[in-house]
């Protein structure tokens, strides 16, 4: 069923909880996305809303075997997956954080990457990325440094909003990042 205007309304400033494996467990990649949005807050799913790009372009990068939903997201840590955010609270629009939020959500990732250990980081959308690390030249694609323990790799954007890089290239570049991680 899908959140009506009201349900958007009051997930404003929910948090998601992550997609994590349990202690101890694999974690070949860690997915960072910047914050959910309304209707990821409404259903309480990361990458929810119809035209959000990321479910599909799992599934044709071949992290996974199926196209998941977004209320399957429990099933990635059996495939090496989490998801996390840099920002944790809901926004009807990314542009609503503050480059503060971003800055301690790099923070909390860090301390997330120190005890999780994912072989990759991968971080979905390269301004917030920018942002939260004070890394203005950032590209798209695998960087040279290291983010604590795992390799870095910034991703596009999959929101729908996102013109600039259609299904196919986002998926492209996750296959990228899923050769890399193995």
């Amino acid at each position: 069923m899908r959140p009506t205007k009201a349900d958007l309304e009051a997930a404003r400033d929910r948090v998601i909880p992550d997609v994590l494996p349990p202690d101890g467990g694999t974690l070949r990649v860690l997915f960072s996305g910047i914050n959910p949005g309304l209707y990821s807050g409404a259903t309480g799913h990361h990458f929810a809303r119809p035209g959000n790009r990321f479910w599909p372009a799992l599934h044709r990068s071949g992290f996974t075997d199926r196209l998941l939903a977004p209320s399957e997201q429990h099933l990635l840590p059996g495939f090496g997956l989490g998801i996390t955010n840099l920002a944790h609270r809901t926004t009807a629009r990314a542009d609503e954080l503050t480059a503060e939020e971003l800055r301690e959500g790099g923070r909390r990732l860090t301390a997330l990457v120190e005890r999780y250990r994912p072989v990759y980081l991968a971080v979905a959308g390269v301004t917030a990325y920018r942002t939260a690390f004070g890394r203005p030249g950032t590209a798209i694609g695998p960087q040279d440094e290291t983010f604590g323990p795992a390799k870095l790799w910034v991703l596009p954007n999959p929101s729908g909003l996102n013109a600039s890089w259609p299904l196919e290239r986002i998926a492209e570049e996750f296959a990228r990042l899923r050769v890399a991680a193995g």
